[in-house]
């Protein structure tokens, strides 16, 4: 009887203390945990402009700035590559956008609101201006470099009218002059698409648009489509996949920093070279891209 007793006495213990550490004891441990992870995750918090300093601004898409399902766009680990007691590098990009969707839903007037003379502008798109121009989703641009433009009912029952590519660059290219400040146009990021054991050189037309409307512009223009599908076509396709997140677009945090270092590469091949004053360290340790000859 005495036993029996003692025995129940201890299962009680027992499912009371399972109990205690399920109420009290294992939402602090999750807690704990969630903590640690939060502090080992990328930051995503928006520091303050220096206005003393000239600021650099990206503007694109997701292929610039990403941090959905595991990928990361280029324009995070990019900052890293300047010194940021001589500049400010803001990533402006925002996914999903085009040339188009990044004008008309007023994410250019809020880079010009902080744009100043000196600044600098590096303008990315074309991944999302082959897309519809009037369904669901309606961000495309016309094809092509003209003046050509149509007006169009939207799904939502708003008109509006649709330009070329090439009319949105020199938009954002003539709006950065009028600041006073300095744009540089740049062809697309590299898709994971192989053919013959050659990279896919980029979707559409768009990066022969704007090497086309910087030309034309007087602008510097740096084909990172050329530099990046260099450095995969050397690599191999199947070191390649680890760059990649989930499909052929969009970066892994590897592949961003990969992509980073293509447009420092870029940027220093530029005659002349605007930007090389502000590098940071790392930066130099990154070799120009000179076309024709091998990185």
């Amino acid at each position: 009887m005495i036993h029996e007793i003692s025995r129940n006495l201890a299962k009680m213990t027992r499912t009371k203390l399972v109990l205690l550490f399920v109420l009290y004891l294992f939402p602090l441990v999750t807690l704990g945990q969630t903590v640690e992870r939060a502090s080992q995750a990328p930051s995503s918090e928006k520091h303050a402009a220096d206005p003393k300093l000239p600021t650099l601004f990206v503007i694109g898409d997701s292929t610039a700035n990403n941090n959905a399902n595991g990928a990361r766009g280029w324009g995070d680990p990019f900052v890293g590559y300047f010194d940021a007691t001589k500049i400010n590098v803001l990533n402006r990009a925002r996914a999903g956008r085009s040339s188009r969707t990044f004008l008309t839903e007023g994410l250019w007037e809020k880079v010009l609101q902080e744009m100043k003379a000196g600044d600098f502008v590096l303008i990315q798109f074309g991944h999302n201006d082959g897309g519809p121009v009037d369904k669901d989703r309606a961000r495309g641009s016309l094809p092509g470099v003209g003046e050509e433009a149509q007006e169009f009912t939207m799904p939502n029952g708003n008109k509006e009218i649709v330009h070329t590519f090439g009319w949105y660059l020199r938009k954002f290219i003539s709006d950065t002059k009028a600041k006073q400040a300095t744009p540089i146009i740049l062809s697309l990021t590299v898709r994971n698409i192989w053919k013959d054991g050659k990279v896919e050189p980029g979707p559409g037309k768009f990066g022969q648009w704007a090497f086309q409307v910087a030309q034309s512009q007087s602008v510097a223009f740096l084909d990172l489509t050329t530099i990046v599908a260099d450095k995969y076509e050397s690599m191999g396709e199947e070191k390649v996949q680890p760059l990649f997140a989930g499909d052929h677009t969009h970066t892994s945090p590897a592949g961003a920093d990969l992509n980073a270092a293509s447009v420092v590469s870029g940027l220093r091949g530029l005659k002349p070279c605007a930007l090389c004053k502000y590098f940071s360290a790392r930066a130099k340790e990154v070799t120009a891209f000179e076309p024709g000859k091998p990185m």
